[in-house]
């Protein structure tokens, strides 16, 4: 029977996919790891039951996560990653030409899973020479280095549970306090502005009090089903103003191509701004601000790590109450045919009353044969009687002779 995994991205909508065969498992410390088939999305990591990252279409969310922050710098040597243990990010961010990668994660269980298990999603970044691994909290990891970066790109979970830790505004100025300089950059997903528009308010209002400039790329992730946003901020570069003939000639000099979501052009059109998300922002002072003392966000997000049980049990093959049909004696009906006195009447027909009129008609069969019979009989008898007459008229013509 098919399983088939629900991804909900508020209380009231979400999606779901077909999961093919579990092709390994793990836990760790804090999480449970599972990797499976599927034919929507590949290779799909899940943890804690919650989808994290699919090997067919990860580009279309990671090329975006790296590529425009990095293009905006005009030489990015040192660059920090929050999160994002799968490698997809540092498979992208090793493209340029770096000289230091580091990446702060909680889970270190989590990489080597990946780097074993996924080499698709990191193609052998972890054995690069300019990667580092910082197994730790990332916010205690930016409180407390001593090193500079050009970039941040945070790549976290949504912001509910310890995460939420990690989207409030004194966070965001820890982060900028790790700035190489002035043209220090800092990248994260802002969430979705259809399905989580408050979250989406609370980003950008919290990202408003820390940084200058925010620019938002907004993109389709199939992995979401739902249009998504990814912001670069900074308080000297305009990711908006960098023209598509600059950043051609930057991925030229980096000597990077092949990219499939990434492009001078598509920079500028992930930058266009529906209406209707222009007007979410236009209101965004109505919703609080992040903070330590008040890391509270107004959507209803952490409901696929407390509904797991339940996303499972949607799973079909797990549906037992679809078992109960099967279980119903249904039986019972069947077996009213089997008690069968009911058949009593089926034999009313073999009392044959109805052959009475059988024996009847044999009956009247019989009398007409009998009366055939006696006619037969008396035919020759008349007859005989004919020859009688003749001798008497004979006899009485003796006579008158």
């Amino acid at each position: 029977m098919s399983r088939y995994l629900v991804e909900r991205l508020n209380p009231t909508f979400g999606y779901f996919y077909k999961a093919g065969k579990t092709l390994h498992r793990g836990k760790t410390k804090w999480q449970e790891m599972e990797i499976i088939e599927s034919e929507e999305f590949g290779n799909v990591l899940l943890l804690d039951g919650v989808t994290q990252v699919t090997s067919k279409n990860e580009f279309l969310y990671h090329e975006p996560m790296v590529h425009p922050v990095l293009c905006t710098h005009p030489d990015p040597k040192d660059v920090l990653i929050i999160g994002a243990g799968d490698g997809g990010i540092l498979r992208e961010v090793l493209k340029h030409p770096v000289d230091k990668a580091v990446m702060a994660e909680l889970d270190g269980g989590v990489v080597e899973f990946c780097e074993e298990l996924m080499p698709e999603i990191n193609d052998g970044a972890f054995a690069d020479k300019r990667y580092r691994l910082e197994v730790g909290d990332g916010r205690a990891f930016v409180k407390n280095t001593s090193e500079k970066f050009d970039a941040v790109i945070m790549d976290m979970t949504d912001p509910f549970g310890p995460s939420v830790m990690l989207y409030t505004k004194e966070f965001f100025e820890e982060v900028k306090a790790t700035f190489k300089d002035e043209r220090g950059l800092f990248v994260m997903h802002t969430e979705s502005p259809i399905s989580r528009p408050n979250t989406f308010m609370q980003c950008h209002h919290t990202l408003s009090q820390v940084f200058k400039y925010r620019r938002t790329f907004y993109l389709y992730i199939h992995m979401y089903a739902v249009l998504w946003s990814i912001t670069v901020c900074s308080d000297t570069l305009d990711a908006a103003e960098i023209s598509p003939t600059e950043i051609a000639k930057r991925l030229k000099d980096r000597g990077i191509s092949g990219l499939k979501a990434y492009t001078p052009t598509t920079h500028h059109s992930m930058l266009g701004e529906f209406p209707f998300v222009g007007e979410l922002l236009a209101k965004m002072h109505t919703v609080p601000v992040i903070t330590d003392g008040k890391p509270v966000v107004l959507d209803d997000i952490d409901i696929n790590r407390g509904s797991l049980d339940m996303r499972e049990s949607s799973a079909r093959p797990a549906k037992k109450p679809a078992k109960k049909p099967a279980k119903k004696p249904a039986k019972k009906p069947a077996k009213k045919p089997a008690k069968k006195p009911a058949k009593k009447p089926a034999k009313k027909p073999a009392k044959k009353p109805a052959k009475k009129p059988a024996k009847k008609a044999a009956a009247k069969k019989k009398a007409p044969a009998k009366a055939k019979a006696k006619k037969a009989a008396a035919k020759p008898a008349k007859k005989a009687a004919k020859p009688a007459k003749k001798k008497a008229a004979k006899k009485k013509a003796g006579k008158k002779k």
